[in-house]
């Protein structure tokens, strides 16, 4: 059941964490148990729906990134680079945001609200919350995919969307955790993917020639290709 009160399940409730360790309970514990809450009234198989979904809808994006290299096959050099990028792009935001989580140290709000319902076990008192690690993965991904192909960029933003509001459904992450996640992970995928682009297009351009032509080139890339030459 839910507690009575929001003000009730504010307190520090797990055995080992730490007293500095952060309460985001005070920032929006409230407007989490109403969003648990909602989950509490749903039906179980949407629950279920969506607890599957957070903790594994984050594969769709390896998906993506096959739709944006198979599409990129018959793009400039710069594109490709872009997409060949953007598994690092994505790796490197997630270790910025794993140092962000260990400084700030939040602790989950499944141990901070005693009473409120989550369908996503409880994380190890150590396993930190802000931001989310989920959600600075989805929109990362996203935003590079909004560089390299707009199209494919908006699905996987709505995808990104999705993903961050599972998490707070679940009860797994505050909204702040998500939010943060979302300019974490676009703030710094942005730069990263342009760079990224820009340094490799000459290695694209010249890998085309070589033997990862058939991989790098689609049919119709080849054919312009001797076209030109």
């Amino acid at each position: 059941m839910l507690a009575p009160s929001v003000a009730a399940d504010v307190v520090h409730s797990a055995p080992g964490v730490r007293d500095l360790a952060f309460d985001g309970a005070t920032i929006d514990g409230g407007l989490l148990t109403t969003i648990t809450g909602w989950a509490h009234s749903a039906p179980p198989w949407f629950d279920d729906l969506v607890k599957y979904w957070s903790a594994y809808g984050i594969v769709i994006f390896a998906v993506y990134l096959g739709i944006a290299w198979w599409s990129a096959r018959q793009h400039t050099p710069l594109t490709m680079a872009r997409v060949l990028v953007t598994p690092v792009t994505v790796v490197l935001v997630y270790v910025v945001n794993d140092l962000i989580k260990s400084v700030v140290q939040e602790v989950r709000p499944c141990r901070q609200l005693p009473h409120l319902y989550h369908l996503e076990a409880c994380q190890a008192p150590t396993d930190w919350a802000f931001p989310s690690n989920h959600t600075v993965v989805a929109f990362s991904a996203a935003t590079a995919f909004v560089i390299i192909d707009r199209r494919l960029g908006y699905v996987a933003v709505l995808t990104a969307i999705a993903m961050g509001a599972s998490r707070m459904w679940v009860g797994a992450h505050y909204p702040h955790d998500v939010a943060a996640g979302v300019v974490v992970g676009v703030a710094l995928a942005i730069p990263l993917t342009l760079a990224g682009g820009r340094f490799g297009e000459a290695a694209v351009e010249r890998a085309r020639l070589g033997r990862l032509k058939p991989v790098l080139t689609g049919p119709q890339g080849r054919r312009r290709a001797r076209v030109n030459a």
